[in-house]
C-alpha cells in the first residue's frame, strides 16, 4: 500500500447557469461556461459583489468546470491548523490552500455540487472518490452553530475508496475544536 497525497479536492457546480449583466460567477463552473477554459487561478463572488476570493479552477478534470477547495501538492503548507484558520481558509489559490468553510457554505447553500477528491502516491499512481452529492450544514442559518457538517451521497470509486460515507453527517473538528472523538488530533488536519 502506497501512501496518497490529495491533489485537489474539487466541486462541480451541476445548476443551471445564468449570466447578469455584470459578470460576477460564483464558481469555476460560471467561469469555465463564460468561455474561460484553462485551469488555473480565477476570483470568484460567493459571498456577493463585495467579497471576491480566489480560488483554483480545475479546467481539465473530467470535463472540467471544477471548484477546489482543498489543494494540496508538496506539503509547503501546514493544514494543522486551528478552527479559525479553517473557517476563513488560507494559503494560495497558486499552490497549497484551503478555501474556508465559510466559502464553501457559501457554495453549498446556492447550488447543488458533485464532490471530486483526486489523489496521487508518491510513484505516480492516481486514483479518486467521487460523490454525486455534496454540502456543508445544508438548510441551516448558522453553520458555524451547526459545526459545518458534512453531507455526502452517491459515491462512486475512482479506486481511492470511500472514505467520506461514514463521516456525512458529522461535525468539522480542528485541533482546538474537536467535536468528533479526537479526528482532527488523529488526522492531524480538519475534518
Amino acid at each position: 500500500m502506497h501512501a496518497l497525497r490529495i491533489l485537489h479536492v474539487l466541486l462541480l457546480s451541476v445548476a443551471v447557469y445564468s449570466k447578469g449583466l455584470m459578470f460576477q460567477p460564483l464558481d469555476c463552473a460560471d467561469i469555465y461556461n463564460d468561455g474561460s477554459k484553462t485551469s488555473g487561478v480565477y476570483r470568484m463572488y460567493p459571498a456577493g459583489p463585495n467579497s471576491p476570493r480566489y480560488v483554483y479552477c480545475d479546467m481539465d478534470t473530467d470535463g472540467g468546470k471544477w471548484t477546489v477547495f482543498q489543494r494540496r501538492m508538496d506539503g509547503t503548507v501546514n493544514f494543522y491548523r486551528g478552527w479559525d484558520q479553517y473557517k476563513n481558509g488560507f494559503g494560495h489559490a497558486a499552490g497549497e490552500y484551503w478555501l474556508g468553510l465559510d466559502t464553501i457554505y457559501l457554495l453549498t447553500l446556492k447550488k447543488n455540487y458533485e464532490l471530486r477528491v483526486d489523489m496521487e502516491d508518491f510513484d505516480g499512481q492516481k486514483a479518486y472518490a467521487f460523490y454525486s452529492s455534496f454540502a456543508i450544514s445544508p438548510k441551516v442559518t448558522d453553520p458555524e452553530l451547526d459545526g459545518y457538517k458534512l453531507q455526502v451521497t452517491g459515491f462512486k470509486d475512482g479506486g481511492a475508496g470511500d472514505s467520506l460515507t461514514y463521516h456525512s453527517g458529522m461535525k468539522f473538528s480542528t485541533f482546538d475544536r474537536d467535536q468528533e472523538i479526537n479526528c482532527a488530533v488523529n488526522a492531524v488536519g480538519g475534518y
